[in-house]
């Protein structure tokens, strides 16, 4: 059985920013799982959903598989459609500033603080890896004043790209609303804002996935490349869209794995850490 997990916390103590109600929509949380051989590092979950929903398989169980590489996992609920940008971009960075400064708290390493996201959750860990700050020290709010800097960032099929062939318009749309202008669809269009500043980056896709296309991945790889930013690619042949810790595939159930060995020589978790970074594979 898996442990038990406390209940999720708000993210602010009051309203929200932008908040315009108060169901579960309207409250963004964080839930906290802790693993029992914790090595200090963390990583928060984004669900995909295309900005409308919250997979429920690709938060908890995810968070549950980071723990038995030691890694906490923290599970996020941020705000969706009808919220627009930028709330669900300051929820992501709220909460990576909230683990942050809480670190001492919870005996986890400031430094190790990652980010993880699927689909529509990977467009949001890629918004967050290219349009963090450095918070601030004036803030009155003790956790404004750290940063929403990720130091490693997971993309899975992630929705990258607004302005290519390759957008998966229905985040789009949930995000921008019906008639997007084109400077957002530009400003939230993840591969034109890397800098040599965006966390290493381990990306995972299909080149069969028909919901988000695999030149999403591919774009974004160009764009760290150019700016000499680490990262690992596995793409494999087969294997639909949003399959999550894919446990029914022989074959995809593997990137879990590869996830953890990729951690681990950026010190998170308790794999190999004398393990070199490997290099950008094709799996079939």
């Amino acid at each position: 059985m898996a442990e038990s997990a406390p209940p999720p916390m708000r993210l602010w103590e009051g309203k929200a920013p932008n908040q315009t109600g108060d169901g579960p929509d309207d409250v963004p949380t964080l839930q906290m799982f802790p693993p029992s051989n914790a090595d200090g590092s963390a990583i928060i979950v984004c669900p995909g959903g295309g900005y409308k929903n919250l997979a429920p398989h690709e938060g908890e169980p995810v968070a549950r598989r980071l723990n038995e590489a030691g890694v906490t996992g923290f599970v996020l609920r941020y705000r969706r459609a009808p919220y627009t940008h930028p709330t669900p971009l300051l929820d992501a960075a709220r909460a990576i500033r909230t683990v942050r400064a809480r670190a001492k708290e919870w005996q986890l390493d400031p430094n190790r603080i990652g980010i993880l996201g699927f689909s529509a959750g990977g467009h949001l860990a890629a918004t967050i890896s290219t349009k963090f700050d450095d918070g601030d020290a004036r803030a009155s709010d003790p956790i404004d004043r750290v940063s929403s800097r990720p130091d490693v960032a997971v993309l899975c099929y992630p929705v990258i790209t607004f302005t290519e062939v390759s957008a998966h318009t229905g985040s789009r749309r949930n995000l921008l609303g019906e008639n997007a202008k084109q400077a957002d669809i530009e400003l939230l269009s993840a591969e034109r804002h890397v800098t040599p500043r965006t966390p290493p980056t381990f990306l995972f896709h299909t080149m069969a996935d028909p919901g988000v296309p695999v030149e999403n991945s591919l774009l974004y790889a160009a764009a760290l490349r150019k700016q000499n930013v680490p990262y690992a690619m596995h793409i494999y042949e087969r294997g639909r869209h949003g399959v999550g810790l894919a446990q029914d595939d022989p074959v995809l159930r593997t990137w879990p794995s590869l996830l953890v060995a990729w951690l681990s020589t950026h010190r998170f978790g308790w794999a190999d850490r004398n393990a070199t970074t490997a290099p950008a594979t094709r799996h079939s």
